[in-house]
């Protein structure tokens, strides 16, 4: 399911990395022709993992209250959390990474330190309920131990 501030095609971008540059690119990406649900119409209790994505969706998205209470109630359940490259700055925002430790696109540390958590570059890190990444590159890392997290919870 996926789930946005509403019922539209969401446009992404891929930030990529080219040689001489300082920091990503960006360039157009796929159209995401649909969202399941509202936040506003999203129940929590009914699923059983979060996965907040990156890129510029998390600056934006974290200004929803009802993005809060989503995932305030998978971090008050213990549920599986999954955040990768911008995505740690929607769990800065409402507070929720003091005392972690994780790993997030390099220019998010700043944040993620100043939000009380122990930054760490490194593919992947797994720190309970919540596995975060860096960006795209470590996909295979950042999904192999999110469902690990998942199938542990559904047994």
């Amino acid at each position: 399911m996926v789930a946005a501030p509403s019922k539209k095609v969401l446009n992404t971008v891929v930030h990529d990395f080219e040689p001489g540059w300082e920091t990503y690119t960006e360039k157009p990406g796929y159209r995401f022709l649909w969202v399941d649900l509202t936040f506003k119409e999203v129940k929590p209790e009914e699923f059983d993992g979060l996965l907040i994505p990156g890129g510029r969706a998390p600056e934006y998205i974290r200004t929803y209250p009802e993005l809060e209470a989503i995932v305030r109630h998978f971090f008050e359940k213990s549920k599986p959390v999954a955040a990768i490259c911008h995505g740690p700055l929607v769990l800065a925002a409402y507070g929720l990474l003091e005392g972690r430790k994780l790993t997030a696109y390099a220019a998010v540390a700043p944040d993620v330190r100043r939000a009380g958590a122990t930054y760490v570059d490194q593919e992947v890190v797994v720190d309970g309920n919540l596995v975060t990444s860096r960006a795209w590159p470590d996909l295979p890392a950042f999904m192999r131990e999110f469902i690990k997290l998942l199938k542990s919870r559904v047994k």
